[in-house]
């Protein structure tokens, strides 16, 4: 059966949007190129119509640049619909890939919902609820333990803590009275001890003002005029 009518040929699948897209972006250049050529044609044309004079050699020259100028125009509009083609392709380029990203992540987050589910069946509300009413439960036997080994034994329940600051205001304004004199330290409180001087019955140091000669302070004076250090003896 094949002999007489043939195989089937396989359809070919059709071209992707970037296929269509490279395409027309290969027939744009190729347009460019073509362009570009027919610029430097027109340029060559205007410098021979600038060179030659009015006549009908520079009308020739201007005709071959008129349809040089039309063939460029052609290939303009040409280029043109070409990008214009382009954009499009490009927009539902643009269009598919947004579609493809977001089949995806509804793929994610199908799976993330599922994995929460099966998450979810361990941990229960009320388990969480009961675990911390029994958290609660033994902090307070725990403060109540604490309470009950920080009691005082002796101590009675009945003292009246008006009376006790009372007393502890009198002690602290007896405690204020006794340390009155000694806010002064001890090497600066003056010296009780006997002066030496006084022991020794020894005269004052003279002064710079002179004195009379014989005798200073009704004190007797030796030959120098100082006073006189009597022979004392020292008292243990």
């Amino acid at each position: 059966m094949r002999r007489v009518f043939g195989a089937k040929k396989d359809k070919e699948p059709p071209p992707s949007v970037n296929d269509a897209s490279d395409r027309i972006n290969k027939r744009g250049e190729s347009v460019d190129e073509k362009i570009k050529r027919l610029d430097g044609e027109l340029a060559r044309y205007k410098e021979q119509i600038k060179k030659t004079r009015p006549g009908p050699a520079q009308e020739a020259v201007k005709a071959r640049a008129m349809r040089v100028l039309k063939q460029k125009r052609m290939y303009e509009g040409q280029r043109d619909m070409l990008y214009n083609q382009t954009f499009n392709l490009d927009q539902v380029a643009f269009a598919s890939e947004g579609i493809k990203d977001a089949q995806q992540t509804m793929s994610a987050l199908k799976s993330a919902n599922k994995e929460l589910k099966g998450m979810m069946k361990t941990v229960k509300i009320q388990d969480i609820d009961n675990l911390q009413d029994e958290m609660m439960d033994m902090m307070d036997i725990s403060n109540e333990i604490q309470e009950s080994l920080g009691r005082s034994y002796g101590v009675p329940d009945d003292i009246d803590e008006d009376e006790l600051l009372g007393e502890l205001d009198a002690l602290e304004a007896d405690m204020g009275q006794e340390t009155e004199g000694e806010g002064v330290p001890s090497y600066l409180q003056p010296d009780n001890e006997p002066d030496l001087n006084e022991e020794l019955n020894l005269p004052s140091a003279p002064s710079g003002h002179a004195v009379p000669a014989g005798r200073v302070n009704n004190q007797a004076v030796d030959e120098f005029g100082f006073p006189a250090v009597p022979h004392a003896s020292l008292r243990n």
